[in-house]
């Protein structure tokens, strides 16, 4: 239950719904990613040996974020790297949003509680470039390319 959202071969996201299993560890992304994204299932007893992460140097072009959905309903607007609109996604509580590349934009359609995970620290403005999203009437909820 992982859906990838692509403009022809250029992956803007991946979803990873509430209902998706695997045994053992499910690594989402592939390695060339600057943010990694793994599912895991481990049963009781289950040993992850103690470790420390050793210093590695790694180049960060652009923010990669992931958004974990502790409650509620999301709208995910998807944008192409020129700021037009493709298509949206509803979230629930339970799933996960990997944005990978492309612009993005949001809606709470219910009450709303969710964790961001990206690459920091914020820069503020010089993060992210703002613009006009998408009006309502013109929501696609799922497009076939």
């Amino acid at each position: 239950m992982v859906e990838i959202i692509k403009k022809k071969n250029k992956t803007l996201a991946f979803i990873i719904r509430d209902g998706h299993e695997c045994q053992g560890v499910d690594f989402i992304t592939p390695n060339e990613y600057s943010q990694q994204v793994a599912y895991m299932h481990h049963p009781a007893g289950k040993v992850i040996d103690a470790h420390v992460h050793n210093p590695v140097h790694r180049s960060v072009m652009f923010t990669q974020e992931v958004l974990f959905i502790k409650k509620g309903k999301l709208r995910v607007d998807f944008y192409d790297e020129y700021e037009d609109y493709l298509e949206s996604r509803v979230l629930n509580g339970g799933d996960v949003l990997l944005l990978v590349s492309g612009g993005h934009g949001f809606k709470a359609l219910e009450e709303l509680e969710m964790v961001e995970v990206k690459q920091g620290p914020y820069a503020g403005d010089n993060d992210k470039t703002r613009f006009t999203g998408v009006d309502e009437d013109k929501i696609v909820m799922e497009r076939k390319d």
